[in-house]
Protein backbone atom coordinates (compact mmCIF):
# COMPACT_ATOMS: atom_id res chain seq x y z
CA UNK A 1 0.00 0.00 0.00
CA UNK A 2 1.42 3.38 -0.98
CA UNK A 3 1.40 6.46 1.22
CA UNK A 4 -1.69 8.17 -0.18
CA UNK A 5 -3.83 5.05 0.29
CA UNK A 6 -2.66 4.86 3.91
CA UNK A 7 -4.04 8.35 4.61
CA UNK A 8 -7.58 7.14 5.49
CA UNK A 9 -6.07 5.18 8.40
CA UNK A 10 -4.45 8.39 9.66
CA UNK A 11 -7.67 10.35 9.08
CA UNK A 12 -9.56 7.78 11.15
CA UNK A 13 -7.08 8.10 14.02
CA UNK A 14 -7.24 11.91 13.99
CA UNK A 15 -11.03 11.93 13.79
CA UNK A 16 -11.47 9.44 16.64
CA UNK A 17 -9.17 11.56 18.81
CA UNK A 18 -11.25 14.60 17.82
CA UNK A 19 -14.50 12.82 18.66
CA UNK A 20 -13.06 11.78 22.03
CA UNK A 21 -12.10 15.38 22.87
CA UNK A 22 -15.57 16.66 21.93
CA UNK A 23 -17.32 13.89 23.89
CA UNK A 24 -15.13 14.66 26.91
CA UNK A 25 -16.37 18.24 26.70
CA UNK A 26 -19.94 16.93 26.59
CA UNK A 27 -19.34 14.92 29.77
CA UNK A 28 -18.08 18.06 31.50
CA UNK A 29 -20.90 20.39 30.42
CA UNK A 30 -23.74 18.07 29.31
CA UNK A 31 -24.57 20.40 26.41
CA UNK A 32 -26.38 18.63 23.61
CA UNK A 33 -24.54 20.32 20.74
CA UNK A 34 -21.25 18.71 21.81
CA UNK A 35 -22.88 15.28 21.90
CA UNK A 36 -24.21 15.77 18.37
CA UNK A 37 -20.80 16.97 17.17
CA UNK A 38 -19.17 13.86 18.62
CA UNK A 39 -21.75 11.66 16.84
CA UNK A 40 -21.04 13.48 13.58
CA UNK A 41 -17.33 12.88 14.03
CA UNK A 42 -17.97 9.18 14.61
CA UNK A 43 -19.76 9.12 11.24
CA UNK A 44 -16.69 10.87 9.78
CA UNK A 45 -14.41 8.21 11.27
CA UNK A 46 -16.68 5.43 9.97
CA UNK A 47 -16.36 6.87 6.46
CA UNK A 48 -12.58 7.17 6.49
CA UNK A 49 -12.17 3.74 8.09
CA UNK A 50 -14.38 2.26 5.37
CA UNK A 51 -12.15 3.86 2.71
CA UNK A 52 -9.09 2.39 4.40
CA UNK A 53 -10.66 -1.07 4.59
CA UNK A 54 -11.87 -1.04 0.99
CA UNK A 55 -8.35 -0.17 -0.16
CA UNK A 56 -7.18 -3.63 0.97
CA UNK A 57 -10.29 -5.83 1.06
CA UNK A 58 -13.83 -6.11 -0.26
CA UNK A 59 -17.03 -6.08 1.79
CA UNK A 60 -20.57 -5.14 0.66
CA UNK A 61 -21.38 -4.09 4.24
CA UNK A 62 -18.38 -1.75 4.43
CA UNK A 63 -19.24 -0.27 1.04
CA UNK A 64 -22.74 0.53 2.27
CA UNK A 65 -21.33 1.92 5.54
CA UNK A 66 -18.94 4.12 3.56
CA UNK A 67 -21.72 5.59 1.45
CA UNK A 68 -24.12 6.09 4.36
CA UNK A 69 -21.56 7.71 6.66
CA UNK A 70 -19.30 9.59 4.29
CA UNK A 71 -21.68 10.58 1.52
CA UNK A 72 -24.86 11.17 3.54
CA UNK A 73 -24.71 11.59 7.31
CA UNK A 74 -21.39 13.08 8.49
CA UNK A 75 -21.93 16.71 7.51
CA UNK A 76 -25.61 16.67 8.48
CA UNK A 77 -24.97 15.48 12.04
CA UNK A 78 -22.09 17.91 12.53
CA UNK A 79 -24.39 20.69 11.32
CA UNK A 80 -27.11 19.58 13.72
CA UNK A 81 -24.72 20.26 16.59
CA UNK A 82 -24.14 23.76 15.24
CA UNK A 83 -27.89 24.37 14.98
CA UNK A 84 -28.34 23.41 18.63
CA UNK A 85 -25.59 25.85 19.57
CA UNK A 86 -26.90 28.79 17.53
CA UNK A 87 -30.69 28.47 17.42
CA UNK A 88 -32.17 30.19 20.46
CA UNK A 89 -35.57 28.47 20.29
CA UNK A 90 -35.19 24.87 21.56
CA UNK A 91 -38.37 23.79 19.80
CA UNK A 92 -36.91 24.63 16.39
CA UNK A 93 -33.68 22.72 17.10
CA UNK A 94 -35.69 19.73 18.41
CA UNK A 95 -37.83 19.72 15.26
CA UNK A 96 -34.72 19.77 13.05
CA UNK A 97 -33.23 16.87 15.03
CA UNK A 98 -36.44 14.86 14.69
CA UNK A 99 -36.41 15.45 10.95
CA UNK A 100 -32.75 14.44 10.72
CA UNK A 101 -33.41 11.24 12.67
CA UNK A 102 -36.18 10.30 10.23
CA UNK A 103 -34.02 11.08 7.18
CA UNK A 104 -31.08 9.18 8.67
CA UNK A 105 -33.24 6.09 9.23
CA UNK A 106 -34.62 6.37 5.70
CA UNK A 107 -31.08 6.74 4.33
CA UNK A 108 -29.94 3.61 6.17
CA UNK A 109 -32.86 1.58 4.77
CA UNK A 110 -32.23 2.80 1.22
CA UNK A 111 -28.49 2.13 1.33
CA UNK A 112 -28.57 -1.25 3.08
CA UNK A 113 -31.27 -2.61 0.81
CA UNK A 114 -29.62 -1.38 -2.40
CA UNK A 115 -28.20 -4.07 -4.71
CA UNK A 116 -24.39 -4.38 -4.78
CA UNK A 117 -22.32 -5.82 -7.63
CA UNK A 118 -19.18 -7.12 -5.98
CA UNK A 119 -17.85 -8.55 -9.24
CA UNK A 120 -17.19 -5.01 -10.46
CA UNK A 121 -14.91 -4.16 -7.52
CA UNK A 122 -11.37 -3.15 -8.53
CA UNK A 123 -8.74 -3.65 -5.84
CA UNK A 124 -6.44 -0.67 -5.39
CA UNK A 125 -8.78 1.85 -7.03
CA UNK A 126 -10.26 4.52 -4.70
CA UNK A 127 -13.75 3.54 -3.68
CA UNK A 128 -14.88 7.10 -4.45
CA UNK A 129 -14.15 6.52 -8.16
CA UNK A 130 -15.93 3.17 -8.50
CA UNK A 131 -18.86 3.14 -6.07
CA UNK A 132 -21.35 4.01 -8.83
CA UNK A 133 -20.47 0.73 -10.56
CA UNK A 134 -20.87 -1.20 -7.31
CA UNK A 135 -23.86 0.30 -5.51
CA UNK A 136 -27.21 0.71 -7.24
CA UNK A 137 -28.71 3.90 -5.84
CA UNK A 138 -32.48 4.15 -6.03
CA UNK A 139 -34.40 7.16 -7.25
CA UNK A 140 -34.69 8.70 -3.76
CA UNK A 141 -31.10 8.07 -2.66
CA UNK A 142 -29.40 10.64 -4.89
CA UNK A 143 -31.65 13.64 -4.06
CA UNK A 144 -31.55 12.69 -0.38
CA UNK A 145 -27.74 12.61 -0.52
CA UNK A 146 -27.67 16.06 -2.11
CA UNK A 147 -30.10 17.48 0.46
CA UNK A 148 -28.21 16.08 3.46
CA UNK A 149 -24.91 17.44 2.16
CA UNK A 150 -26.38 20.89 1.53
CA UNK A 151 -27.95 20.85 5.00
CA UNK A 152 -24.62 19.82 6.50
CA UNK A 153 -22.43 22.25 4.61
CA UNK A 154 -24.69 25.25 5.24
CA UNK A 155 -25.09 24.38 8.92
CA UNK A 156 -21.47 23.53 9.69
CA UNK A 157 -19.58 26.01 7.53
CA UNK A 158 -22.19 28.75 7.86
CA UNK A 159 -22.57 28.22 11.60
CA UNK A 160 -18.84 28.38 12.26
CA UNK A 161 -18.44 31.45 10.05
CA UNK A 162 -21.37 33.17 11.77
CA UNK A 163 -19.92 32.44 15.21
CA UNK A 164 -16.56 33.84 14.12
CA UNK A 165 -18.29 36.98 12.85
CA UNK A 166 -20.10 37.45 16.19
CA UNK A 167 -16.84 37.30 18.13
CA UNK A 168 -15.17 39.66 15.64
CA UNK A 169 -18.04 42.15 15.84
CA UNK A 170 -17.94 42.19 19.64
CA UNK A 171 -14.12 42.34 19.67
CA UNK A 172 -13.97 39.60 22.31
CA UNK A 173 -12.42 36.15 22.65
CA UNK A 174 -10.05 36.29 19.69
CA UNK A 175 -9.18 32.60 20.14
CA UNK A 176 -12.82 31.62 19.61
CA UNK A 177 -13.12 33.78 16.53
CA UNK A 178 -9.99 32.22 15.05
CA UNK A 179 -11.01 28.72 16.11
CA UNK A 180 -14.39 29.03 14.38
CA UNK A 181 -12.67 30.27 11.22
CA UNK A 182 -10.49 27.14 11.32
CA UNK A 183 -13.58 24.95 11.74
CA UNK A 184 -15.30 26.62 8.78
CA UNK A 185 -12.17 26.23 6.65
CA UNK A 186 -11.65 22.61 7.67
CA UNK A 187 -15.26 21.74 6.88
CA UNK A 188 -14.78 23.01 3.34
CA UNK A 189 -12.11 20.40 2.55
CA UNK A 190 -14.34 17.28 2.74
CA UNK A 191 -17.15 19.36 1.21
CA UNK A 192 -14.98 19.57 -1.93
CA UNK A 193 -15.15 15.78 -2.28
CA UNK A 194 -17.72 15.83 -5.07
CA UNK A 195 -15.63 18.21 -7.17
CA UNK A 196 -12.50 16.10 -6.68
CA UNK A 197 -14.33 12.90 -7.63
CA UNK A 198 -15.88 14.47 -10.74
CA UNK A 199 -12.42 15.69 -11.75
CA UNK A 200 -11.09 12.13 -11.49
CA UNK A 201 -8.97 12.93 -8.43
CA UNK A 202 -10.29 10.24 -6.12
CA UNK A 203 -6.93 9.78 -4.41
CA UNK A 204 -6.84 13.47 -3.43
CA UNK A 205 -10.11 12.98 -1.57
CA UNK A 206 -8.01 11.17 1.06
CA UNK A 207 -5.79 14.25 1.41
CA UNK A 208 -8.74 16.61 1.72
CA UNK A 209 -10.38 14.44 4.41
CA UNK A 210 -7.20 14.36 6.48
CA UNK A 211 -6.60 18.11 6.17
CA UNK A 212 -10.25 18.81 6.96
CA UNK A 213 -10.23 16.70 10.14
CA UNK A 214 -6.90 18.14 11.32
CA UNK A 215 -7.88 21.78 10.69
CA UNK A 216 -11.27 21.38 12.40
CA UNK A 217 -9.60 19.66 15.36
CA UNK A 218 -7.13 22.54 15.63
CA UNK A 219 -10.00 25.03 15.45
CA UNK A 220 -11.96 23.22 18.16
CA UNK A 221 -8.90 23.10 20.41
CA UNK A 222 -8.28 26.81 19.89
CA UNK A 223 -11.92 27.81 20.40
CA UNK A 224 -12.27 25.84 23.65
CA UNK A 225 -9.19 27.16 25.38
CA UNK A 226 -10.12 28.35 28.87
CA UNK A 227 -10.41 32.05 29.40
CA UNK A 228 -7.38 33.61 31.02
CA UNK A 229 -7.94 34.26 34.69
CA UNK A 230 -7.62 37.91 35.52
CA UNK A 231 -5.27 38.61 38.35
CA UNK A 232 -6.88 40.30 41.30
CA UNK A 233 -5.64 43.77 41.97
CA UNK A 234 -3.84 44.08 45.33
CA UNK A 235 -5.92 45.70 48.01
CA UNK A 236 -4.91 49.24 48.86
CA UNK A 237 -4.94 50.71 52.33
CA UNK A 238 -6.98 53.84 52.84
CA UNK A 239 -4.91 56.99 52.77
CA UNK A 240 -4.07 58.45 56.14
CA UNK A 241 -5.81 61.62 57.05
Amino acid sequence: MDLIHALPFLSTTVTLAFAGAVFHRYLKGRRLHTLLWSLGLLWYAAGTFSEAYLAVAWSPFVLRLWYLSGAMLTAAWLAQGSFYLLIRKPGVAHALLAGLLILSALSAVLVFTAPVDGAAFRFGAPISTQYKDLLTRGGLTVPLTIFLNLYGTVGLVGGAAYSAWLFWRKRVLFNRMLGNLFIALGALFPAMAGALIRAGLGDWLYVSELIGAAVMFAGFTLATQPRPVEKEKPATLPARA
